[in-house]
């Protein structure tokens, strides 16, 4: 499967690495790129060989700096809403995925970006990764997740904050809010991914698999379901393979 938009590679421990590849648009998202992505998630998913994702923008100076503004000023109410819808599904999809996903951030992650690397399970930006929802600045409002994401991830307050003015925040500041995990030097940033998720590698696949389904059904529909899946997940767990094998070890 080859893609527009998209460098997909992996390497012998199964991890892929997923490059936005538009760096003459500080890899903007278009409709395109959305259906690329959308691929790259189908591939994840359902290719056994790949066992773990680090999505990252080619060029060094974005991650994502938003949607592509060309393509959003051709269109219309209805088509703008479609395009909303459509990407919406596809970083739902990427958020729901069962093996670990890593954004790699250098440069801006802006608007559409910073919606994209919130649908990671991990964030590790550069010293020189920049932050922001700025599309009050544009008249627009968030298309892609930001206004449920955002106040989950960081708080009502501080998402109220960045979304109502626009601002960006640099790595340090991301890192104090709680937006990234990780800040590591520049040339440091794919290599600490690559480590991070070879330590979750090391782990059952079955037990984060689950430990994920489980923090995305509290998250989802509330604590009491979110408890009752942990049960089941922790019965299931309890008698795989997985665990007898690790208790031993």
């Amino acid at each position: 499967m080859s893609f527009s938009h998209i460098l997909f590679e992996t390497n012998e421990d199964g991890i892929a690495l997923v490059t936005i590849n538009r760096p003459e648009k500080r890899n903007a998202l278009n409709r395109a790129l959305i259906e690329d992505l959308r691929g790259v998630v189908d591939r994840v998913a359902d290719d056994p060989s790949v066992r773990a994702m680090i999505l990252t923008g080619a060029g060094g100076k974005a991650f994502v700096a938003g949607a592509d503004i060309s393509e959003i000023e051709a269109a219309g109410a209805m088509e703008s809403e479609r395009l909303s819808t459509l990407g919406q599904g596809v970083f739902r999809d990427l958020e729901k995925l069962r093996k670990p996903t890593v954004a790699a951030i250098h440069g801006y992650a802006l608007g559409g970006g910073l919606e994209l690397a919130m649908c990671c399970h991990i964030r590790v930006a550069g010293p020189n990764a920049k932050f922001g929802q700025p599309e009050v600045k544009l008249g627009l409002t968030p298309g892609y997740g930001a206004t449920q994401r955002l106040p989950r991830l960081i708080g009502r307050g501080r998402a109220l904050e960045l979304l109502m003015s626009g601002d960006t925040v640099d790595a340090s500041e991301a890192y104090r809010y709680g937006l990234v995990n990780y800040v590591t030097p520049h040339d440091e940033v794919i290599p600490f991914c690559r480590q991070w998720v070879r330590k979750v590698l090391a782990n059952s696949p079955v037990a984060v698999g689950l430990t994920l389904q489980a923090v995305d059904a509290g998250a989802d529909q509330g604590i009491d379901v979110g408890l009752r899946f942990e049960s089941i997940a922790f019965g299931l767990s309890s008698s795989s393979d997985d665990r007898r094998e690790g208790t031993r070890a």
